[in-house]
């Protein structure tokens, strides 16, 4: 009697396991043939980042033109001394910036100089706050002749800067003031204005040495 040896089955699920990876493949291979056929190819990776470009690109608003965009606004500021700060200072050229300041002349170097060289001419330089009259200016000083007095060097600078914008005979002194002319042709202003009656010896006696700054006393600032 022939001996029947046991053969234990297969395990179903093994048989089916490999038959599943084995169908999911050849459906790839069959895929990947049917997209080759159909004219289709795998997209490579550049091609991918190509297209998300493409899908989520920015774009810019242009400006149509120049005159859209408003210029920026730009104020330009300028500052002259205050008389405060001048009176504080106190000097024969601070004095002189005085005047021009009351007289709405522009406070230069050109008119700055022309003005210590005359205050220089009438009171000379270390005295030049003489009875609180730089310039011998007899415009409310109660001295027709220039040998008035002032109550202080500020209402000297007032007076002054009254007469030359009074007196039609301080015309081109005042002309040549505002025009900041050069220095010569002020001088000649004033030599011929009839300020002072010898003309300075028609500007023979007119000194341009540089004049040297020399501070007045408080009391002649009325501080």
């Amino acid at each position: 009697m022939p001996k029947h040896r046991h053969v234990s089955p297969r395990p179903a699920y093994r048989r089916h396991a490999w038959s599943t990876v084995r169908t999911v493949f050849v459906s790839m291979i069959a895929g990947l043939v049917i997209m080759a056929t159909l004219g289709f190819s795998t997209p490579t990776q550049t091609e991918v980042f190509a297209a998300y470009i493409d899908e989520n690109a920015q774009t810019l608003a242009a400006v149509s033109s120049v005159e859209a965009v408003p210029p920026a606004v730009r104020h330009n500021f300028s500052a002259s001394p205050g008389p405060e700060t001048l009176i504080a200072s106190g000097t024969n050229y601070d004095w002189a910036k005085l005047v021009l300041l009351l007289g709405e002349f522009p406070i230069t170097e050109s008119n700055v100089t022309v003005m210590t060289r005359w205050m220089r001419q009438e009171n000379y330089v270390d005295s030049w706050y003489l009875r609180n009259n730089p310039l011998n200016n007899g415009w409310g000083s109660g001295g027709g002749g220039g040998t008035g007095r002032y109550v202080d060097l500020v209402d000297a600078a007032a007076n002054a800067a009254e007469a030359l914008n009074t007196l039609p005979r301080y015309s081109e002194i005042v002309a040549t003031l505002r025009a900041s002319a050069p220095t010569d042709e002020v001088e000649r202003a004033i030599w011929f204005s009839g300020w002072a009656t010898g003309m300075y010896n028609q500007g023979a006696h007119w000194s341009y040495d540089p004049v040297p700054v020399v501070t007045a006393p408080p009391s002649a600032w009325g501080r």
